[in-house]
């Protein structure tokens, strides 16, 4: 099966759901350090392993790339999202992270996330650091998403492209590591009952594809 999305679906209407336990919170939560994120990366892409959205089935997926940014803030890092206008065909005013499929003249997952993030908010690679890979991530929607970790070093200058995206806007790595801020939910999406992760952040709703690689990340720190 090739692999997800740029972005999450508009917000839907939700009910709690049970799924699986997650792993008990870090004592790190609120510091996390940044050798110890590297060493629960993978050095390279695989796709020998992979996380799904609920549902996902065999079918043929489109490749595809995010950049996972960690914006090294003097006040503790942070990830970096964006919020996609709402006049876009899919998935419009969903929150994502930088990326996209992956295009002919792309050499790598990594020259996939960067591209996009060039494309779509204008950070440069000078600012940016790749510091290893997640799991591909299969999304309900038809893609394989390779998330690229990444650190982002400021200061930096971001143009967002007003074609593509809505808002730009930062929330503490430690807040998104923290699985007591991860909530389940499930609701009604293609005509079938699918359960998710959210992370609601003042008045963003993060959820669907974003959520569950961030989820990732976390279980891949708690071990």
């Amino acid at each position: 099966m090739p692999c997800a999305p740029k972005s999450r679906m508009r917000k839907p209407a939700t009910e709690n759901s049970l799924l699986p336990p997650a792993p008990p919170v870090s004592s790190n939560a609120t510091a996390i350090d940044i050798e110890r994120l590297r060493a629960a990366l993978s050095p390279v892409p695989s796709r020998t392993q992979f996380s799904a959205d609920d549902g996902v089935t065999d079918e043929e997926l489109t490749p595809a790339s995010v950049l996972f940014p960690i914006v090294l803030r003097q006040s503790g890092p942070a990830v970096l999202f964006t919020q996609r206008t709402e006049h876009l065909r899919d998935h419009p005013g969903q929150i994502s992270f930088p990326g996209g499929r992956v295009e002919a003249e792309d050499t790598s997952p990594a020259h996939t996330a960067l591209r996009e993030a060039q494309e779509e908010i204008g950070l440069a690679a000078e600012h940016i650091d790749i510091i290893g890979y997640l799991p591909e991530y299969r999304t309900g929607t038809g893609f394989c998403v390779m998330p690229v970790v990444a650190l982002v070093r400021p200061p930096f200058e971001l143009r967002p492209d007003p074609a593509e995206v809505a808002d730009i806007f930062e929330v503490p790595l430690a807040f998104l590591m923290d699985f007591t801020n991860h909530q389940q939910h499930s609701a009604h999406l293609r005509g079938k009952l699918r359960h998710f992760f959210a992370m609601p952040y003042g008045e963003h709703f993060i959820w669907g594809a974003t959520a569950g690689i961030i989820v990732s990340l976390a279980r891949a720190l708690a071990t």
